[in-house]
């Protein structure tokens, strides 16, 4: 990309934004170098990698970064054989943990949301823990090589702190001494050229035999070594020196490792420097409240609402500009300072931007498409050192443009034939526009040029536009109107100054008639569109009003499907609690019908079946009222003595054997009578013969026929005795109700604790007849056959 582009449109002080949101150094390095790239490939996987970076950064906020240092230059130094310092392996251990941290966050968040490839920039990142690890073992956190790094060395350094021990010893031994304290300026023990001294007064020099290390700034003070030490001390410096042999040879070990894996840390640097610089661009896209514009080969340039990124949100005047075939050029006019460059800096610095993978400052389904080169000439460029005047100086550019400028090309030049005379600089203008025209470029352009308003009314594929002026507050508004030529609006501003109106009226009569016909246009097209305007907003504001009642229409629905809800399962929990309370109540009922005949031992009364049947009835569980509430009332039976009818809420076939009146009837279920209202009656078949008189019989048990598929057999294998002593029982009572003469009891064999205990309970069981076991054909001893009586 043109270099006089890039500084026309500012481009650096965009990286400049995105270094300062760039984490590491690695970060930082790459988007300094950022360019603008024109293959179009390259910069959709850009913007996709930006866009999942912007996700994550939304989402999980920024990745960890923390600890990453930028050790290239050591790691290239250590593939040439170079011995690394402590720190700088420090640094790369460091970088190789916080990598994997990195990795792992990557990883992390791509198990909840699809970033693929920002997973495969992380995959870049080698895991090489045994590396990492062997350092950390070898060097702290200060970057200083560990006693634990080799037995040797610590056994070197432990005899250094044995000798360092004596040595103080020994001259804190003369330090307490009152006839060498005298002599000495401090009764200190101190330190120079790594040999222990002690800080002795000039005049005692000769006192003191030894050799002097040093002096103080004043010559008042000798640092000298008594010879009581000097052969300690010179032991220490053998020590010292072992032990710097040693720390090397573990440094060059550890440089070896790092050498071993150079090519593999170097790539995984750039995987971490290209990660730093694509969250760069994610947090620079937060600052920015910037949007990805849709890509596109097409030749279709929409923004919308866009800004220019580097003035202030509070300030900048959102513009709409839309460019695409068969409108591919836009003239702009207007007054000065009216915002006509800085249109042309956004569409430029957008296209820049866009092109180099960054989001930019505008609305949502925006477009940008991709160009082979942005050419630009803007601002004044004279030069008194070139002697090139303002004319010269775009005449110098327009020349460079018009020669590297294809179909492909984004062409946006300010003042177009300013700085030479109006007619001829016109002329100029008009001849440059149709070249650029035929070439089949994206051009902007802005001018004073009347001439150029009407070439553009009257050209083909290109469109005028112009910056609003407010002529009340004599402010620009900074708003483009596309399809409007802009007027001079001069001699309104004179008025508004306060010049004299009769000069204004004389200057008019100098205008040319197509001239005021143009201005003429130019105030009815004003005129129209603020019209238009103001009708938009009105209908936007409807629009709005009718947006807001939909949405409460809405929430009134959901409110009301909540309601619903909440009424369907509160039902649905007290149908629950209604059948498991009936369920509790009949099985209550049941225990005690069969303890009582079990305590009676004898034939139980039809006043307490009629009863346990009332208790049955009122456990009919009720909901809401009771389901007969919910249905039509039923229409009373017509019956008769001797018709057979269904009890409706028995579920429950009979015989009528008494009309008591029109709406009761007495009708017997098989041993029992029950008085029923007629409108719990449908009758099944009607008789002409009265039956004057039921038989009674007395009975042991109340038939209960629960289906027409009566059991004959039971079926206990794998119970317990306790639950089938119950089962037996329950089976019984059935037999019985059902008018069985015996039944089978399958207990399998097993172990016989089944089989004899069901048969002690047949033995006391008042119903049974006789019990025997299975015969051949029956199941043996595994079943007992059953005669009730």
């Amino acid at each position: 990309m043109n270099a006089k582009v890039m500084q026309t449109m500012e481009f650096a002080k965009v990286t400049e934004r995105l270094m300062s949101h760039a984490a590491t150094s690695l970060g930082k390095r790459r988007a300094e170098a950022l360019l603008p790239d024109t293959n179009y490939e390259s910069v959709v996987e850009a913007l996709a990698t930006t866009d999942e970076a912007t996700q994550v950064d939304r989402l999980k906020g920024m990745p960890p970064f923390g600890g990453i240092r930028d050790g290239e230059a050591a790691i290239r130094r250590a593939r040439i054989g170079s011995m690394l310092a402590a720190n700088e392996l420090l640094d790369i251990a460091t970088t190789m943990q916080s990598g994997r941290r990195l990795r792992r966050f990557i990883h992390t968040v791509h198990e909840d949301y699809s970033i693929p490839r920002l997973v495969t920039l992380s995959d870049g990142v080698a895991d090489l823990k045994s590396v990492e690890d062997a350092i950390f073992a070898c060097i702290d956190d200060h970057a200083e090589v560990m006693d634990k790094a080799s037995p040797a060395l610590s056994k070197v350094r432990a005899e250094i702190r044995i000798g360092e021990a004596r040595v103080r010893e020994k001259l804190e031994q003369m330090v307490r001494n009152s006839s060498v304290q005298k002599m000495l300026q401090e009764a200190i023990v101190t330190l120079r050229n790594d040999r222990y001294c002690l800080p002795v007064k000039q005049e005692y020099r000769a006192s003191v035999p030894g050799i002097v290390h040093d002096q103080s700034a004043s010559g008042a003070t000798l640092f000298v070594e008594p010879e009581a030490v000097v052969q300690s001390n010179n032991k220490l410096r053998e020590l010292r020196l072992m032990e710097t042999r040693e720390v090397e040879k573990i440094l060059a070990m550890l440089t070896a490792e790092i050498a071993n894996v150079a090519d593999v840390l170097l790539y995984g640097l750039e995987a971490i420097a290209e990660l730093d610089f694509s969250f760069a661009k994610a947090g620079l896209a937060r600052e920015w409240k910037a949007t990805m514009p849709k890509l596109n080969q097409d030749g279709v340039l929409r923004l919308r609402k866009a800004r220019h990124p580097l003035i202030p949100a509070s300030v900048v005047v959102p513009i709409d500009i839309e460019l695409e075939a068969p409108y591919r050029a836009l003239i702009v006019t207007g007054p000065n300072t009216g915002g006509k460059t800085v249109t042309l800096k956004t569409v430029g610095l957008l296209s820049l931007m866009t092109m180099s993978g960054l989001f930019i400052p505008v609305e949502e389904d925006s477009e940008v498409c991709m160009f082979d080169g942005v050419y630009a000439d803007i601002g004044d460029e004279q030069s008194i050192e070139q002697s090139l005047s303002t004319f010269s100086s775009h005449m110098t550019n327009l020349i460079k443009i018009l020669d590297d400028v294809t179909s492909q090309s984004l062409v946006l030049l300010d003042e177009l034939g300013a700085g030479t005379d109006p007619a001829e600089g016109s002329a100029l203008a008009i001849a440059i526009l149709e070249h650029l025209h035929a070439v089949g470029c994206m051009m902007l352009a802005t001018t004073h040029y009347s001439e150029l308003k009407a070439y553009a009314y009257e050209r083909e594929g290109i469109r005028n536009a112009s910056m609003e002026f407010d002529v009340q507050s004599l402010r620009p508004t900074y708003r483009l109107l596309v399809g409007i030529p802009g007027r001079s609006n001069a001699f309104a501003i004179a008025e508004r100054l306060g010049l004299r109106t009769d000069i204004i009226r004389h200057a008019e009569t100098y205008i040319g008639d197509d001239e005021r016909r143009v201005e003429t246009m130019i105030a009815s097209l004003q005129e129209n569109r603020l019209g238009a305007e103001a009708e938009r907003a009105t209908a936007a504001e409807l629009r709005k009003q009718l947006e807001a009642e939909r949405a409460e229409l809405a929430r009134q629905r959901e409110r009301l499907a909540e309601q619903r809800d909440k009424v369907l399962a509160k039902a649905e929990q007290d149908g629950r609690d209604a059948v498991a309370k009936a369920r509790a109540e009949a099985e209550a009922i049941i225990a005690e019908l069969r303890q009582a005949a079990m305590d009676e031992r004898a034939s139980m009364k039809e006043h307490k079946l009629i009863d346990a049947k009332r208790k049955l009835d009122q456990a009919n569980p009720s909901l809401l009222g009771g389901v007969d509430d919910l249905r039509p009332a039923r229409q009373a039976a017509k019956v008769q003595v001797g018709d057979d009818v269904t009890v409706i809420s028995l579920k429950q076939k009979g015989i009528v054997i008494e009309k008591v009146s029109e709406t009761e009837a007495l009708v017997q279920i098989g041993i029992l009578k029950m008085k029923l209202p007629t409108t719990d009656l449908e009758v099944l078949k009607a008789t002409k013969q009265v039956q004057k008189k039921q038989p009674q019989q007395a009975a042991t048990a109340v038939k209960r026929s629960r289906d027409d598929n009566i059991r004959m057999e039971l079926d206990l294998r794998g119970e317990n005795l306790e639950d089938a002593i119950v089962e037996v029982d329950r089976f019984l009572d059935e037999a019985i109700m059902s008018n069985l003469g015996s039944v089978y009891i399958i207990h399998g064999k097993g172990t016989g604790i089944l089989r004899v205990g069901i048969g002690e309970f047949l033995r006391r069981h008042k119903h049974v007849g006789t019990y025997r076991l299975g015969n051949y054909g029956e199941g043996g001893i595994g079943v007992t056959v059953v005669e009730l009586k």
